[in-house]
């Protein structure tokens, strides 16, 4: 089989797809340059990588331009299906050039999050028209397949859930050490993600446990307002800016626990980091988050919005360090059983089968069409 997967975004994680991928079918590999530059490393060398340049947004005919660029590799390479990565303005208008290929189309948000401005930038409706081109779809949680069925009125057994690829720590660490009392809020700071709900929770966490330190890194929103939330700043260590992979991995590293503090949420890329790293979790039970993680054995999940039950949580993480260091092993147990390359390439394999019978005649139509040629001569 010939895969060709094609994003204009989620970069490390395409990658640890298409090596999964690789180690049985050819699979061609299309990411934006820039972003995937220092990832290039990790690409296996049996995938076959083509990057393009990835314009700015306002900048159509560039757009253009790539998209012509990548419609050629693709009919190069002439797949048996073409994977595509959640959608994209200007290239949403040229899924019918690729419609003589099967298509699947992985919607890790189907409508726009609170405050996620840059994607408010394209209109829903250019985005349900990339995801209403699919053949099949993949989510990463039944939360979100539900809300998939729901939204966009699509048949149950067109949507296929198929977990987030491991991303972050590729190797098991050889010992589970943090930093005691450090924890961690990662990515990209928006509404949605619920941090001021853990700036409130830090007295609570730090009457508890006094030498408790906060760790946020990302950028997105005015961090302003945050810092103005905050009762003792010297709780808190601030990176508000983009997080490169090796500051990233020295977070996860000196982390106890990772928080994510969601008020609302489709599914996460942090849960799949902080158990790569052996971190477990406290999740708010919204979206997606509560399939990944499982309470009380890779973490703990909280009502959104309980600033009283996130703190008690947190606290139960930084006052057991047998418990959370247990909890953080079931994750990367759990990551290698069900979230490897391998695991997602293999359950991939399966929906991308689906879509390309989707597109063979049924024995109906076959002999129909025989009848037709018969007629015809």
């Amino acid at each position: 089989m010939k895969v060709a997967l094609i994003s204009y975004g989620f970069v490390e994680y395409c990658i640890q797809q298409a090596n999964g991928l690789a180690r049985e079918w050819d699979v061609l590999l299309m990411l934006p340059r820039a972003e995937a530059a220092e990832h290039v490393p990790t690409i296996d060398s049996a995938v076959r990588y083509v990057p393009f340049n990835k314009p700015r947004f306002r900048q159509p005919l560039r757009h253009l331009r790539t998209a012509a660029t990548i419609l050629r590799e693709v009919r190069r390479f002439q797949p048996d299906v073409v994977h595509f990565q959640q959608g994209h303005m200007w290239f949403n208008l040229a899924l019918p050039l690729l419609r003589s290929y099967p298509l699947v189309v992985t919607i890790h948000d189907p409508r726009y999050h609170v405050g996620d401005r840059n994607s408010q930038r394209t209109p829903q409706r250019l985005m349900d028209f990339g995801f209403h081109r699919a053949d099949r779809v993949i989510v990463h949680g039944e939360a979100l397949r539900r809300q998939v069925v729901e939204l966009l009125k699509m048949a149950a057994d067109k949507v296929h859930v198929v977990p987030h690829v491991a991303i972050g720590c590729a190797e098991p660490p050889a010992t589970v050490s943090d930093e005691e009392h450090t924890i961690l809020f990662f990515g990209r700071i928006w509404d949605y993600k619920g941090l001021k709900y853990l700036i409130e929770a830090e007295p609570l966490i730090t009457r508890a446990v006094p030498n408790a330190k906060i760790i946020i890194a990302g950028e997105g929103d005015n961090f302003a307002p945050y810092q103005r939330l905050m009762a003792h700043p010297e709780r808190f260590e601030v990176h508000n800016k983009f997080i490169g992979t090796a500051l990233r991995d020295e977070l996860f590293h000196r982390a106890s626990v990772v928080v994510l503090p969601y008020i609302e949420a489709t599914q996460s890329g942090v849960i799949p980091l902080a158990y790569s790293f052996a971190k477990p979790v406290v999740a708010t039970r919204v979206g997606a988050l509560a399939d990944a993680v499982e309470d009380g054995v890779t973490g703990r999940l909280v009502p959104a919005r309980d600033t009283a039950a996130l703190a008690d949580a947190v606290v139960e993480m930084l006052t057991n360090p047998a418990t959370r260091r247990e909890m953080g092993l079931a994750g990367r147990r759990k990551l290698d059983a069900e979230w490897s390359p391998q695991a997602v390439g293999q359950r991939s394999i399966e929906v991308y089968r689906r879509a390309i019978r989707d597109r063979q005649p049924t024995p109906q139509g076959v002999a129909a069409s025989e009848r037709v040629a018969l007629k015809a001569k």
